[in-house]
């Protein structure tokens, strides 16, 4: 018997954590996701200004990805591909509206149906007994529209339902549905799935005064500071509903999963760029852009007793989210799935890159995903490629990315991070190798 219990324990460690688990030991699974966050702008990734206690912590018990990446550098195509462990233009869901400018709800309609037709981590895991609870960032529809049993989106278009409305209020104004809907799961003796996507530290940047002016100091444009204490502000909330899952005495049988949709960065950190001037939302080359501060994150893995905390300097994705909860869950995700798990060291090892998509911000065309694609990327553990088109866009947020005309950008995104020197023309042989690499990966998805 002994023998044996070794083999098995063996063998779940090679297959991945959690993927012999029986339906009595699945765990809870709790997902919390920034909005608007660099991948800097940590304490645990160095920040020397924002401080972060609460996820400090988390990442101390966690698997740590410092080079995370999103499938889009923007909320909802972001989101989206975390649900459903495809890319946006597998899904359909490549920007945040289908015009911008009229008729929202209607057009939007026929995206959704086909959206929610498709599987996602969240219907596996009620298929399977789970109750799910929604709050915060939620795009499609209300929250029995994606598959929770319970949540706070209504999603009416007529109540001003479009990316959260009633859902939008946790964490800037208390926790308390989260916190009641874990305790009546702990009371129901029933696993639970936490989907916490809180509007932070995303616009209004209007957080409490005892933040700001921790920030707020001589030199310091005021863009910054109020960010800066909005960074602060989500980790507290993040702080109480982690000491929530310590109160009910459940973290021990909870894997926790961090991730932020999409970077930003003020505009005054971009003020001596001329392009900013056609721009005044935020820095170009941050949100809804393929550069650094558009699309990477780090990614948290932690499952107290089941999964070493450590630094992994593999290349994660958010495509990656559906097979690491189906394998920890003990649950079936799609075979076609890009992604890995990411409890699978092996499967970690043998990826080389990553790749993403960037398309217009406020406009799709429905059934042609490729109509507003304005950037391809892929990105290895040396070398990054951002390769340029000119999709449609209807909207000002044109400005965006109309600036950048280079058909190809090329860093080398170990030592030049923060992408300050374009390699393109001086090794053009990476170039046409990595453009190689991103024809393949679409022709590879494209038929499956």
């Amino acid at each position: 018997m002994a023998n044996t219990r070794t083999f098995i324990l063996a063998l779940v460690a090679t297959l991945g954590v959690g993927s012999l688990c029986s339906a009595a030991e699945r765990p809870n699974v709790v997902l919390i996701l920034g909005d608007d966050q660099a991948w800097t702008d940590y304490g645990f990734m160095g920040h020397p200004d924002v401080e972060t206690p609460n996820l400090d912590k988390l990442a101390a018990r966690s698997l740590v990805f410092d080079r995370g990446y999103v499938a889009s550098p923007l909320c909802r195509p972001s989101l989206a591909s975390m649900i459903t462990g495809l890319f946006p233009f597998q899904h359909g869901v490549t920007g945040n509206d289908v015009d911008g400018r009229n008729n929202r709800a209607a057009l939007d309609t026929p995206l959704r149906e086909q959206f929610h037709a498709r599987p996602s981590f969240i219907r596996t895991l009620t298929t399977n007994g789970y109750l799910a609870h929604q709050s915060g960032k939620w795009w499609e529809g209300s929250f029995q529209d994606g598959g929770f049993t319970h949540g706070m989106t209504h999603g009416d278009p007529m109540r001003g339902g479009r990316h959260g409305d009633a859902g939008l209020k946790i964490g800037r104004k208390g926790m308390q549905p989260v916190t009641d809907f874990i305790d009546h799961a702990v009371a129901k003796k029933k696993p639970f799935f936490v989907w916490y996507a809180p509007f932070l530290p995303h616009t209004p940047h209007n957080p409490p005064a005892r933040l700001l002016d921790k920030y707020t100091e001589d030199g310091r444009a005021p863009d910054a500071a109020k960010y800066y204490a909005m960074c602060e502000w989500f980790d507290e909330t993040c702080g109480q509903l982690l000491n929530h899952l310590d109160d009910a005495g459940v973290t021990d049988n909870t894997l926790v999963l961090f991730i932020c949709d999409n970077g930003w960065a003020a505009t005054s950190t971009n003020a001596n760029d001329p392009n900013q001037k056609l721009w005044r939302g935020f820095a170009l080359r941050s949100k809804g852009s393929p550069y650094e501060n558009g699309i990477r994150t780090p990614i948290l893995v932690s499952w107290p007793n089941r999964l070493k905390p450590r630094r992994c300097e593999d290349l994660a994705h958010a495509i990656d989210l559906f097979p690491t909860i189906a394998a920890a869950t003990g649950l079936d995700a799609p075979t076609e799935l890009p992604g890995i798990n990411l409890a699978d060291s092996e499967a970690r090892g043998n990826r080389h890159r990553v790749f993403g998509v960037t398309h217009s911000i406020h406009n799709m065309t429905v059934g042609n995903p490729d109509d507003t694609q304005q950037y391809l990327w892929c990105v290895g553990r040396e070398w990054k490629l951002i390769q340029r088109f000119h999709g449609k866009d209807t909207t000002r947020y044109k400005n965006v990315h109309m600036w950048d005309t280079a058909p190809v950008r090329l860093f080398n995104i170990k030592s030049d991070p923060h992408e300050r020197n374009d390699a393109a023309k001086e090794y053009p042989g990476v170039v046409e190798r990595l453009k190689l690499g991103i024809a393949d990966w679409r022709r590879t998805l494209a038929r499956e």
